[in-house]
């Protein structure tokens, strides 16, 4: 806690960044939320901005070696806001979007946190794979995708699509169920207006994708750090 005290009070540029990319998540999820279209669009604007600040930020700190504790403790916490945030505006928008999806994400995270702090309690180190930085990387552009997707239909078409959900639902499908049979009329042509139709199903798919794969990608740290959870965990081990 002291070392982050003292780093505080020298704020380098990539730690300047960082703290900004935190600062820009309200302001995404006030502007994405917007009726207005022009607001949506400054706030999917910021969302691409925020999210290519932690590739500069990283640059900096490993070109110019100005990495510090404070810095590797802020850079994940600011890229779990950012994405959070997100994913939180998605259940207000649309009626695709489930409650279940948006758990298992920050679950998921909630593992990793906790699997890394007792790897740091026993001088050990988190056993990471190539297919966590597949999951962030699928993650990203989907939601880069969704926000597109709800930028590309009118606030009024959106609001049809999220009545057709709750309507059907009402009547007894599921939420797969209505987005199979908006794909389905996709596949078929049974439409006047791609982007509304794309918009009716896409965003279910690829949360649905995303969920699964992040899923898989916890069960995959828990089961290669599981010797962490065991009490007779050896140091290091």
């Amino acid at each position: 806690m002291q070392k982050y005290k003292e780093d505080f009070k020298k704020i380098n540029i990539p730690n300047a960044i960082t703290l900004i990319r935190i600062i820009l998540v309200p302001i995404f999820i006030f502007l994405i939320l917007s009726y207005n279209f022009t607001y949506r669009v400054f706030g999917f604007i910021i969302f691409i901005i925020a999210s290519l600040s932690d590739l500069v930020d990283g640059y900096i700190a490993r070109k110019f070696n100005q990495q510090t504790e404070l810095g590797k403790f802020l850079d994940p916490l600011a890229d779990k806001f950012l994405v959070i945030g997100a994913l939180i505006t998605f259940i207000f928008m649309s009626e695709q979007i489930e409650v279940w999806m948006i758990l298992s994400i920050l679950g998921r995270d909630i593992l990793i946190t906790f699997l890394r702090s007792l790897a740091i309690k026993r001088g050990s180190s988190l056993k990471t794979s190539m297919f966590g930085k597949i999951k962030t990387a699928f993650q990203m552009f989907s939601i880069i995708m969704i926000l597109l997707s709800f930028l590309s239909i009118t606030y009024k078409q959106r609001v049809l699509i999220n009545q057709s959900y709750i309507k059907l639902k009402q009547e007894g499908f599921s939420t797969y169920e209505i987005a199979f049979r908006y794909f389905i009329d996709f596949l078929n042509g049974n439409y006047t207006d791609v982007l509304y139709i794309l918009s009716s199903f896409l965003p279910y798919t690829l949360m649905f994708i995303t969920t699964i794969i992040t899923i898989i990608s916890g069960l995959r740290y828990l089961f290669t750090n599981f010797h962490l959870l065991l009490p007779n965990s050896k140091q290091g081990g």
